[in-house]
């Protein structure tokens, strides 16, 4: 029987995930940027990304606007692409077009947008207000937002994949929400991605969803690395441990998201910052060294016992 590449990479990632061999080739490098594979069609993906949430909500205001296109600048240079956000997020939507155009539009975006309404028949309209605000000719991704109307926003995506109007489909949840639910759309529907919150403390997506995800081939985007700032807040006054030395990582936020990262089912974790020099600190994670099993383990108690 021919093996497809779809079929291949699910096979590869699931044997990844159950050795968790983090140093694994699954890291494709391209440039300076480390990558992660797309399972569904092999694509390359830079894997850290750009969040918008609360950051990039700064409405009409020009001095803020033009911090953003800022720091998206930053996250271009430095070998981003994926850029995500949601009708949810207030202003981000037209701010991110505002950065986009002031940056000549750079041909590398990965666009990820979310369809977000209860309304059936109000999704195509309000997924074509979010193309116009962020100037671009079609989404890469477009996912369900928070599991809202899935069932009739699926379909709509997948009838827009295949007109050849969105290159991906996918769906959300955040803060450990209806775990269950996404269990079961991932076992039965054929997305591209799924989005969920994961990170150094929150860890429930280990026992089911990320295994499930590398078993069926579905992408995993990481929401909330930080918990919205919480985590980094909490531990900014807190030395690095010694150890930390051994992963190149001089700020923890480097070494969460190396933690992330280091889980060979999560695909792209995508912090938001309103600073260049984070969002600098943040892409260069994905490079160098990535804790293996028994570091994982030593990384997750010694920010949990703080």
């Amino acid at each position: 029987m021919r093996t497809t590449r779809r079929a291949f990479v699910r096979a590869s990632l699931a044997t990844a995930a159950a050795a968790l061999l983090p140093t694994t080739s699954l890291l494709a490098r391209e440039g300076s940027a480390a990558h992660r594979v797309i399972p569904s069609t092999g694509e390359a993906m830079p894997a850290v990304g750009l969040g918008t949430w609360i950051t990039f909500n700064v409405g009409n205001d020009p001095v803020l606007r033009n911090e953003c296109a800022g720091v998206m600048a930053a996250f271009f240079e430095a070998g981003g692409r994926m850029i995500d956000s949601s009708p949810m997020y207030g202003s981000s939507q037209p701010v991110i077009g505002h950065g986009l155009q002031k940056l000549g539009r750079p041909s590398t975006l990965f666009s990820a947008e979310k369809v977000w309404t209860s309304s059936a028949t109000a999704g195509p309209p309000q997924i074509e207000q979010s193309r116009r605000f962020w100037g671009v000719p079609r989404f890469d991704l477009v996912q369900v937002h928070n599991l809202l109307a899935w069932k009739e926003h699926l379909q709509t995506l997948f009838e827009m994949k295949a007109a050849g109007s969105v290159r991906y489909v996918g769906i959300t949840t955040s803060e450990g929400r209806r775990h269950d639910l996404l269990e079961q759309i991932m076992r039965k529907q054929p997305v591209d991605f799924v989005q969920l919150s994961y990170n150094v403390v929150d860890r429930e997506a280990e026992k089911r969803l990320l295994p499930l995800a590398a078993e069926r081939g579905i992408a995993v985007i990481v929401n909330r690395p930080f918990r919205q700032g919480a985590l980094t807040q909490r531990l900014k006054d807190e030395p690095l441990p010694e150890w930390a030395a051994e992963l190149g990582v001089s700020r923890w936020s480097q070494l969460i998201l190396k933690f992330i990262l280091s889980h060979p089912a999560a695909t792209v974790a995508i912090p938001a910052t309103t600073r260049v020099d984070h969002v600098r600190e943040n892409l260069s994670a994905a490079s160098g060294p990535l804790p293996d099993l028994a570091m994982r383990e030593r990384i997750s108690a010694y920010v949990q016992a703080l």
